[in-house]
């Protein structure tokens, strides 16, 4: 098991984690870097879909014509 760098969570890495086998769930998200601060090493689930949310604007909603 690995441990979130920012809260201290445990979680699950397929990168480092020797039991993994399978690839990590995180490269199914978008690529988000840099990560803000000094945190190294891997973020667990919940940090890292946070963090990518403050860098992904909000989607616009269509307007309709007038």
């Amino acid at each position: 098991m690995s441990q979130c760098s920012l809260c201290g969570a445990t979680f699950q890495c397929g990168q480092l984690d020797p039991d993994a086998n399978e690839p990590c769930w995180c490269v199914a998200l978008p690529p988000a870097v840099p990560v803000p601060g000094s945190a190294v090493g891997c973020w667990c689930p919940s940090c890292l879909q946070a963090h990518i949310d403050t860098l992904t604007p909000p989607a616009k909603v269509p307007t309709a014509a007038k």
